[in-house]
């Protein structure tokens, strides 16, 4: 009985989280698609134990400045981040920040 108690309780939980999840529109969902090939591996800490490399991207980064986000996607820092004005077009880095707009 107890056991079915967790599982009903878990499974309330998971329904209501996706409930209240915001869905991400087309154009966002490119961006979190682009995000996680190229960006993940330095803005998202792998593991509990691992380094993170560099800072955590949100809607606030950068002021919550959708230009300067796009800047900074483009031509990169000269201390580490590389800019990707090469790699991604200009609507690709326009989904990228859509997506980071989209995120909490």
């Amino acid at each position: 009985m107890k056991a079915r108690a967790v599982a009903v309780f878990l499974l309330l939980a998971a329904w209501l989280s996706a409930a209240g999840a915001q869905a991400l529109t087309e154009r966002q969902l490119l961006g979190q698609r682009l995000f996680n090939q190229s960006c993940r591996v330095c803005h998202i800490k792998p593991q509990l134990t691992s380094a993170q490399y560099a800072p955590v991207l949100s809607r606030t980064s950068l002021g919550g400045n959708d230009d300067a986000l796009r800047a900074f996607i483009a031509n990169g820092s000269p201390q580490k981040m590389p800019g990707f004005r090469y790699h991604f077009t200009a609507a690709e880095i326009d989904a990228i920040v859509a997506y980071l707009k989209a995120s909490p």
